[in-house]
């Protein structure tokens, strides 16, 4: 096509002023929502409104603003759940660098009036570790909502609001997420399994079988290397494989595996995947690649492709596509988020701990050995 690329950059351009509007437009909502909220919680719990109140208000709208939606009995309060459950973690100071340019597209409220700024002047990240502000501003009042009726931890709450932020969850599968409880049942571990399978009831499971980090206590890491710098793959395979037992315990509940070091030939090239199993749940073939070093984005291509040729010539018709798991020393979230989301193919990536002769911890506390010894003479 003669003007491909000009459609594509136009196109392209479209979409990010779009994405622009629609979380300008999701901030106002949440903003007018939060202080409609605080309105309602100061004069409704501790003011002088009686009940029914909100019923005669909602009405009383109604009529004054006809066709307005979304200020029913039910939604006012919702907007004072909104704003009494987020209250607590508020921070009172003037906002953060980020927040500074949505702030100043806040009308100024005339006096009087409910200021449609509060939250963007009062609310700060949330939950800290766990909760980004760009996530919760990006994510409607609607689901908001139905996190906040269904989950009850800050923790949770966050995931489900990180989650929908990422992925851009529509309602419906926020719930089904929820009813599944994912933030519990699920490892958490970073992987684009909603955007690339398109049964959600199977994206829930796919992350539900998978956890964000393992432990090979069955794998002594004094023994396993006499030095860091022997840290290797085909090392770690072996010891794997020779106790793989073991490892389906620690790995998940209805895992076959089928062999180490799967070949596969692409071409002319022959190319092995460090460990194959097949998940009975899924109905789909497992593909693990072991990293014996902290994760990088190239070790995703290299699994892709690998999919790629399961794909083609070991999957059954009647199975679901295989799926990728790399399996590292450790990772950093945000780069796996960011080198996932453009994969096609189902992946997440893991961590896993080798076991040790004895805690850490514990040694600083035990007495030496021959103490210790008398100790449990003398009890005898």
């Amino acid at each position: 096509m003669k003007y491909a690329a000009a459609v594509q950059t136009i196109k392209e351009a479209i979409q990010r002023s779009q994405a622009r509007a629609l979380h300008v437009v999701n901030s106002e909502v949440l903003s007018l929502n939060y202080g409609i909220g605080r309105y309602i919680s100061e004069n409704s719990r501790h003011g002088f409104w009686g009940t029914g109140a909100l019923a005669q208000i909602s009405s009383q709208l109604q009529k004054e603003m006809p066709g307005l939606k979304g200020y029913s009995e039910t939604s006012l309060k919702d907007m004072r759940t909104f704003y009494e459950e987020w209250a607590p973690l508020v921070n009172r100071q003037p906002v953060a660098d980020e927040l500074a340019s949505a702030s100043n597209q806040m009308p100024v409220a005339s006096a009087g009036m409910i200021d449609e700024r509060l939250m963007l002047r009062e609310i700060r990240q949330p939950v800290a570790d766990e909760l980004d502000w760009g996530d919760f501003l990006r994510v409607p009042f609607t689901h908001h909502v139905m996190i906040l009726r269904k989950e009850k931890s800050p923790d949770g709450r966050a995931f489900y609001i990180h989650q929908c932020a990422l992925h851009s969850w529509n309602k419906y599968v926020l719930r089904d997420y929820l009813n599944d409880n994912l933030f519990k049942e699920s490892g958490h571990l970073p992987n684009n399994f909603s955007k690339t399978i398109s049964d959600q009831r199977l994206a829930v499971q796919t992350m539900k079988a998978f956890k964000e980090e393992y432990l090979l206590d069955f794998i002594n890491a004094e023994d396993l290397y006499a030095e860091e710098e022997d840290r290797n793959e085909p090392v770690l395979n072996k010891k794997i494989v020779a106790n793989i037992r073991d490892f389906i315990l620690r790995f998940g509940q209805d895992f076959m595996f089928l062999r180490e070091q799967y070949r596969i030939m692409v071409g002319d090239e022959e190319k092995f995947i460090d460990l194959l199993f097949f998940n009975r749940q899924l109905n789909a073939l497992v593909a693990v690649e072991l990293k014996d070093t902290r994760f990088q984005p190239a070790h995703l291509g290299q699994l892709s492709f690998y999919l790629s040729a399961l794909d083609r010539q070991v999957r059954k018709p009647h199975e679901n596509p295989p799926i990728g798991i790399v399996l590292c020393r450790e990772f950093d979230r945000m780069v796996v988020e960011v080198a996932i989301s453009d994969y096609t193919k189902p992946m997440g990536v893991a961590t896993f701990q080798l076991g040790k002769n004895a805690p850490e911890d514990l040694t600083r506390v035990l007495p030496p050995a021959d103490e210790l010894s008398k100790c449990i003479e003398n009890t005898d």
